[in-house]
């Protein structure tokens, strides 16, 4: 049994790039002193990552195995390259724990985990608008305009996506960094609170 006072709770935290969702996400782990789920991939281990802690690195094989068997809340191929997935056992574990575990993923992988584990809470990260967004895509200075276009209209199609279904249960627009944190932390609280009766 779990020792938290509260009951587990799965966020899955959804927006386009640019939108702030990363920042928000790290904000509401350290209120609620919660955890990342850690994703299984199939790609290269990069030069300063952690087997188990930034991904579990496995094999195409390996992969194709924890699939079939169901182990995943949800998988995708990300550039028909390399497969991301996050598995169910660590999650529901952590959840028995009475922990907050966040999944970062976007609505393809929201819509997966909405029918493997429908009492996860979502939430998508909106912003003030199209302008906004198209100049904080700008303004991290990362991408060359091409890319910068390309991320504009991957973003604009996930939020339509994400507006069209009836998958979240709240939406927070990020005009203010500090505010939007705030209203998730509240959002997240109730949820929290309303397992609770």
């Amino acid at each position: 049994m779990s020792n938290s006072p509260h009951p587990g709770l799965l966020l899955v935290l959804s927006g386009p790039s640019g939108v702030g969702k990363t920042t928000i996400a790290h904000r509401i782990l350290d209120r609620f002193e919660g955890v990342f789920s850690v994703s299984a991939t199939t790609r290269p281990r990069g030069q300063n990552e952690q087997d188990g802690e930034d991904y579990l690195f496995v094999t195409n094989q390996r992969f194709d195995e924890l699939r079939e068997q169901g182990a995943f809340l949800e998988s995708a191929e990300v550039f028909g390259k390399h497969a991301y997935g996050t598995l169910r056992q660590p999650v529901e574990d952590q959840l028995l724990e009475g922990k907050l575990v966040i999944l970062d993923i976007d609505v393809q992988g929201a819509a997966q985990v909405r029918e493997t584990m429908p009492e996860a809470f979502m939430l998508f990260i909106l912003p003030p608008s199209d302008e906004e967004l198209r100049r904080r895509l700008e303004s991290r200075g990362r991408d060359e305009p091409e890319a910068i276009e390309r991320r504009f209209g991957e973003a604009q199609h996930e939020i339509k996506q994400a507006m069209r279904r009836d998958l979240y249960d709240a939406f927070v627009t990020n005009v203010d960094l500090d505010q939007a944190v705030e209203e998730a932390c509240q959002l997240v609280d109730a949820r929290r609170g309303s397992l609770q009766q």
